[in-house]
């Protein structure tokens, strides 16, 4: 074998600190190196691609095979993986296009065991860019994608793939309809509505006892024979309710139900308030019909909601029963619940326990669940999170953390990342080339093994679809208004942008 650095310098000067540096780096791995002074044209010369058989003999030894490759040193541009799907960035150096697969290829090779990801990235670093670049990608792949987010980044994506957005406004206060059945009732859909209904009920720290149970569970099973029986009866909270008020009441009287096994009278005053005419009536009777297991592309924007004692839990609990319910019931469909910014969420018991749930079974459904974040902070004040989402994420996606830079130690440990990891994140967006236009830089680790920095760099059009600029925002949806398309509203757009309007 034969190992030589070559290195050169504009200004001749240089080259003594040069040398020392090289010497430093051998010295590190317990190596003598020697510098060649005489035979240095013909060293250059043989280590040319396909020039080896004038490379001079003398300046190679015997070593074993396991030092040997201790020394070899791979360097290519950056290849796409041999997968048909994954997201399209680009090699940081040359710009080249390359598509990534993060999830099925490095799966099947055993770099990492699971499809979970942890996205980090200060605000402003990209995050939501990113991540409105690798959902699109997702869905359009046959993807089903659920997101949770706190400031409306996924907006104008979910418009242009005419996908579900629930948000609240005053005037649209968010509406599900979680009685509505496609088909017949499953044992699933039977318990996600009877665990809604205990929420609704119960206080976080109130059991429900043995007897309750059964009787909320017969009254759900009764309620459907009712709606089977009489067609004309849409499903809603409102039919449940009244079903509850009426023929289920007489059949408890005439069973002789005491009230302490089951207080029918405290559950009707306690969900009195999502009945027609309560203050929550809208909340569980929306009109639309609409099957949220069937829906491929989902929102739920909490940022109006997260601070509300009734609305926050309710629909938390709906996003947890929707996500359940389509990673057993779409067999061979991929999956994705992606949430973003929303660590109020996260906070709440039962979401808590709920994402250390998924983290832990997504995996076997076909699935993924992501965890988007500004703050490392947020994970780590909640244990229970911290070690569900850490621990159960093989890949590590970091964006530019200069504002992270005096605390980047903890988030190294916490991350497990290496030295050549960390030198890698805080190398994102130093050396961007102006001549190729707009664009940044994302760190991906898979596992920690196979570890990149990789360039995303997309058409303006995609641009002003992720953009989370509120003037560009607005400029887009204000031609969305004009319009009623958002493919064209986007076209629009873009074309501005190219003439520097």
């Amino acid at each position: 074998m034969h190992v030589n650095v070559l290195t050169w310098s504009e200004s001749e000067g240089e080259l003594t600190e040069v040398r020392k540096l090289v010497n430093a780096a051998f010295n590190t791995m317990n190596c003598k190196p020697r510098q060649n002074t005489v035979d240095i044209a013909a060293l250059y010369w043989g280590g040319v691609p396909g020039n080896a058989g004038d490379f001079p003999s003398e300046e190679t030894f015997y070593t074993f095979i396991e030092q040997s490759v201790c020394f070899w040193a791979s360097e290519t541009n950056y290849r796409s993986t041999g997968a048909t799907k994954g997201i399209k960035l680009s090699d940081r150096l040359s710009g080249k296009p390359v598509q990534v697969d993060l999830s099925d290829e490095p799966m099947k090779k055993q770099i990492i065991f699971n499809r979970n990801k942890f996205i980090l990235g200060p605000s402003g670093s990209g995050k939501s860019f990113f991540t409105n670049h690798m959902v699109r990608q997702y869905y359009e792949q046959g993807a089903h994608v659920l997101l949770v987010d706190t400031g409306n980044s996924y907006k104008g994506l979910c418009e242009l793939k005419g996908g579900v957005y629930f948000t609240y406004e005053e005037d649209n206060p968010i509406a599900f309809n979680p009685f509505l059945v496609s088909g017949k009732l499953d044992v699933e859909k039977k318990e996600s509505i009877k665990t809604l209904l205990q929420a609704l009920w119960k206080k976080d720290d109130e059991s429900v006892s043995q007897s309750e149970y059964v009787s909320l569970s017969t009254a759900v099973s009764l309620y459907y024979v009712m709606l089977e029986e009489t067609p004309a009866i849409r499903a809603s909270f409102n039919t449940f309710y009244e079903f509850v008020k009426g023929p289920y009441s007489e059949l408890l009287l005439a069973d002789k139900v005491r009230e302490k096994d089951f207080d029918i009278d405290n559950f009707l005053y306690v969900l009195k308030p999502y009945y027609k005419g309560g203050e929550y009536d809208y909340l569980l009777n929306s009109p639309q019909e609409l099957d949220l297991v069937q829906s491929p592309f989902i929102v739920f924007e909490l940022d109006n909601i997260k601070d509300h004692p009734i609305l926050f839990p309710v629909v938390t609990l709906i996003i947890m029963e929707t996500f359940i319910s389509k990673m057993r019931k779409l067999k061979g469909v991929r999956k994705m619940i992606l949430i973003e910014e929303a660590w109020k969420a996260l906070t709440t018991p039962g979401m808590a326990a709920y994402i250390k749930y998924l983290f832990k079974t997504v995996r076997k459904f076909f699935g993924e669940a992501i965890v988007v974040t500004q703050e490392i902070d947020d994970i780590i004040g909640n244990e229970i999170v911290k070690d569900a989402i850490i621990n159960n994420s093989d890949t590590k996606i970091l964006l530019d953390q200069r504002k992270f830079i005096l605390k980047f130690d903890q988030i190294q440990s916490l991350l497990s990342l290496t030295e050549k990891e960390k030198a890698l994140i805080l190398s994102i967006n130093r050396d961007n080339k102006p001549e190729r236009g707009r664009y940044t830089e994302v760190f991906i680790s898979l596992g920690g093994v196979v570890s990149k920095v990789y360039s995303i760099e997309v058409s303006k059009e995609e641009y002003i679809t992720y953009t989370t600029e509120e003037s560009e925002k607005m400029r887009l949806f204000d031609k969305f208004e004009k319009t009623g398309d958002m493919r064209t509203a986007i076209k629009l757009v873009a074309a501005e942008l190219r003439e520097g309007k």
